[in-house]
């Protein structure tokens, strides 16, 4: 695959509707993500959708409950989307839409293999992992959330090397706490649905409130480590960052409130009179440094 370009090109006809594309998608699978997406820069907003419509397609292909393909079948087509991408970074274009969109950002920021790579690589894994050991689950976290925090780090910096290399810590642990936030409230579904276990040597019918608490401690530290760097980011990125730290620091807050029994069988939420309210917070407060 090679090394992307950085020099942006004027958008096309087709360039919109890409970007308009993934912000469909965007707004039909992730909620919070889209209150906080609204309140980023309109370039960046277009770019961080762009980025995460692939990411929501490729987990969408190994993840669907109601799909009745094979994980062979499953496997076939996340490889086809992966070569997709590795060809649209190349030339520039996809008769994809959202990996058009997709390219279309990476080149224009940077974003090449060293991130790519290991994000397929973990979409693979969910189709034949189904427990990790300490190793798998933090090569996992990487790909699958670390990356993504740094893709979108890419896009908010817009080409600064030296500010994203002494970003480039807090925003992998902004994405790593994410992920295991979404492992424990999906724990039953994830077990029971999608036959994996992600926390090593967590039984999950035999999940107890110690067991909770010692996950989210380290989630916590995962939070409190990006908020050192979250404050320092630009400020046409840092409100939006602020509301999205602050909706997690909230799901764990409530995780810890709940009974560990409740959470092996309910998802817990924010309800929205609260996002609503952390959104208000993020939107007066969030650009500050």
């Amino acid at each position: 695959m090679s090394r992307p370009s950085r020099r942006p090109a004027a958008a096309s006809r087709y360039d919109d509707v890409a970007s308009r594309s993934a912000a469909v998608v965007i707004d039909a699978y992730s909620t919070s993500f889209g209150w906080a997406c609204r309140l980023l820069a309109p370039g960046d907003r277009e770019h961080v959708r762009n980025i995460y419509a692939l990411v929501r397609v490729a987990d969408e292909i190994v993840d669907d409950p109601d799909q009745s393909w094979s994980a062979a079948d499953r496997g076939a087509m996340l490889d086809a989307l992966e070569e997709d991408t590795g060809q649209a970074l190349a030339s520039g274009r996809s008769a994809n839409l959202v990996v058009h969109a997709f390219a279309r950002t990476a080149r224009r920021y940077g974003i090449g293999p060293e991130l790519i790579t290991p994000f397929f690589a973990s979409m693979r894994a969910d189709l034949s992992v189904d427990e990790h050991d300490e190793a798998s689950l933090a090569e996992y976290v990487h790909g699958s959330a670390e990356v993504v925090g740094l893709m979108c780090l890419r896009v908010f910096v817009d080409g600064d090397d030296a500010t994203y290399e002494r970003l480039a810590p807090g925003a992998g642990r902004l994405g790593a706490a994410f992920q295991k936030v979404n492992f424990l409230r999906d724990l039953g579904q994830d077990h029971d649905a999608l036959g994996r276990t992600y926390f090593p040597g967590l039984d999950p019918a035999a999940f107890s409130d110690a067991h909770r608490d010692a996950l989210l401690d380290d989630i916590d530290a995962d939070l409190d480590a990006a908020e050192l760097a979250l404050v320092q980011l630009p400020a046409s990125s840092r409100r939006a960052v602020r509301v999205a730290h602050g909706l997690f620091s909230e799901l764990s807050r409530r995780l810890r409130e709940t009974p560990a029994a409740q959470i092996r069988t309910e998802r817990v939420r924010v309800p929205d009179p609260v996002k609503a309210r952390i959104v208000l917070r993020g939107t007066l407060t969030g650009g500050r440094r």
